[in-house]
This record gives structure tokens, sequence and C-alpha cells, in this order.
């Protein structure tokens, strides 16, 4: 066995593997752009804390195979977990698929010996990744079980997509609204990577803009999030794993989208639109699906999350998981780690409920 394994901590040194990352990145097909090295070097630069970082890879003869790009928190439980945080929609580790068991094998035994006391929290994992082979030689204590809800449709023309819907009228409303996009004079500019900086900060500027006044997700707004966008969205488009598109009218940018790519899965991470579209009665959804068809393969992730507004497009609903590794000394950190998983769930359990009866306000 030629496998050797490497506890990288120092951010320089993760910086440094760059280039052996984009290999190995290319090389599991399971990998989603969130496993990417730019956006995951980035993200530490911008939310990462010094001590914290845990990137185990496993080389043969120099060659990198395998990698779990983790950090170690300490609430609620000691555990090491995924680099990516809340801003990333899928968690996983890499593994090239060309290589066997005995690969999955060294970088099971890896993580086991890095692990030490803490727990392998893995969230946000997609099924069919990577990580799953791992799950299945874990040598020690294990529990797999739901995380969020992501909804995917089939990486299809937009033709197809309308034709999913279930009635005639409501297939015939999308086309009224793809003919009033037309009409509108509404153009599209996929973004080149020299332009990706410029863009990205005109799409937070109309994100923001097109939520004033209504409950917004705060990070977005937060500059630690422009600055890893800005960062890691240009290396991604240049390599083909990020599209920027902005939308045009009377040569004015009015919407800025950013689509993310993989080998098995498209997905739209995050836009902005002016309200000026909504005012000429231009549908933003359909717009921006109508874009993201035209890069789509593998799946057409909606990615997390199950607003209603996803759903006139008739989705899948696909429960991503989290799997949860412990050694034999360790095995207290795994029964309490599901015991908050159970408090968690029945806290928003009583709180639907809650909300289902106004409130609390009575009928």
């Amino acid at each position: 066995m030629t496998y050797t394994t490497e506890l990288v901590t120092d951010d320089t040194v993760f910086a440094a593997l760059a280039p052996d990352w984009a290999r190995l990145y290319r090389r599991c097909s399971a990998a989603t752009p969130f496993q990417s090295h730019a956006w995951l070097h980035s993200w530490w630069l911008s939310y990462g804390r010094r001590g914290r970082l845990r990137v185990l890879v496993v080389r043969d003869h120099g060659d990198l195979v395998a990698a779990a790009p983790l950090m170690r928190v300490h609430r609620p439980v000691p555990s090491l977990v995924p680099l990516g945080g809340a801003i990333s929609d899928y968690g996983d580790v890499l593994l090239d698929d060309e290589r066997g068991e005995e690969a999955v094998a060294a970088l099971t035994e890896g993580l086991a010996a890095a692990a030490r006391t803490a727990l392998v929290d893995l969230r946000e994992v997609r099924p069919g990744g990577a990580a799953e082979r791992l799950y299945d030689h874990w040598p020690g204590p294990r529990r797999r079980v739901g995380d969020s809800l992501c909804l995917e449709l089939p990486a299809v023309p937009m033709d197809e997509l309308v034709a999913r819907l279930p009635s005639a009228k409501a297939q015939q409303r999308v086309r009224a609204k793809l003919r009033k996009l037309t009409s509108l004079g509404v153009e599209r500019h996929v973004v080149e990577p020299d332009e990706v900086d410029k863009a990205l900060r005109r799409l937070l500027e109309l994100h923001q803009l097109q939520w004033q006044g209504r409950k917004v997700t705060s990070e977005h707004l937060r500059s630690r999030f422009r600055d890893h966008l800005v960062r890691s969205v240009g290396p991604m488009v240049a390599e083909g794993d990020a599209v920027v598109t902005e939308f045009r009218l009377d040569d004015d940018v009015v919407a800025v989208d950013l689509t993310l790519l993989s080998r098995r899965m498209t997905g739209g991470y995050l836009y902005g639109a002016h309200p000026c579209l909504r005012e000429r009665k231009a549908d933003v959804a359909v717009m921006l699906l109508d874009a993201c068809t035209g890069h789509a393969r593998g799946t057409l992730s909606l990615l997390r999350g199950n607003e209603p507004y996803k759903h006139h497009w008739k989705p899948e609903p696909v429960a991503n998981q989290r799997l949860l590794l412990a050694r034999r000394r360790t095995a207290p950190l795994l029964a309490a780690a599901l015991c908050d998983v159970a408090a968690r769930r029945h806290g928003k359990e009583v709180l639907r409920r809650w909300r289902e009866r106004g409130g609390g306000g009575g009928s």
C-alpha cells in the first residue's frame, strides 16, 4: 500500500494545494461546486478561525487521490465539520473515481486518527456523495440522519420544463411570461472572467435593493460574504465551475444571476434584480430559470429551501444527509449530537404548529 496521509492545519499550505486539488476535483464525479478549492479556500479566508483548520489529504506517490476539507468546532460538541458553513448548500469529501477501496480505507483511517477526541459531523451530504463511501467504511459507531431539503429538476431545455407543468393553462401562462420578457427587450449577457468582480458587486447591490423593507438573509449583506463571493467566483468562472449572467434593459444592468456548475449538478445560487422588472410585469423567476437551463447538466438544483414559488415547477424533493461518525471512546458525543438533532426537530415542529394556530392568537 503506497497511500500516505497528511493533516493540513496551515492556511498557506491549504492555499498551495490548489493545482492538485483541482485535478482531484475533476476526477470526483460526485463533487459539487462547494468542494472546489476556489470556494473552500476563499470561505476559509472569510470565515475561518485560527487554529481550527483540519484538511486531511491522501496521496499515492505524490498524486492527491482523496481529501476531506474540515475544521474543528467546539459546539454543540467537539466535532470536525466541513468547510463551507451555512452559505454552502452541499458538504462532502473528495475521492478519485478511478481509485478503489484502498483509497477510501486510507481516508477513513486518516480521518479516524485526525478526529482523536472529536466527533466527525458531515453536514449537507447530497445523496450519492463521496462521503457515503467513507460512511460505509467507518469502523466505529455511526449514524445517518436527514438534513436540509433540496428541490431538483431535470436538466432539460426550458420548453421541456414548461411541458412538465400540471395543466395547459399553467403552461400557457409561462409561455406568455417568456414572450413578455422578449417584448420588453430584456437581453442576457454571460460575463467574462475579467468582468466577474464588477458584476458580482452589482448583483449584491441589486440583491439588497430587491429585499429592501423585507426579511433578507443578513449574511448576504455583510462584507465578509461579499469578499468571499468576489474572491472565489472569478476563478470558478475561469474553470467552468460557475456562470455569471447579466440581464440588461435599455442598456442598464437590471439583474445579475450566479449559477454554480459541476459534472452532475447545476445550481442557481444567488441573484439580484431591480424592482423595475416587477413594475414592468417581468417574471424574474421565469427569466432566471430560462437562463439557467441553457447551462444545465445532470440535475438542475434549486438548492436548499422549500419555498412555495419553487413548487410551481413540480420539482423532486431530495433530502441531504448528515453523517455522524465516532470512535469507540467518542460514542457519547454521537449520542449527545443525536439528542441535539431530536431537540431541534421537536422545537421546529412546535413552532410550526404554533404558527398554524395563528401565532397563539386563536382562531
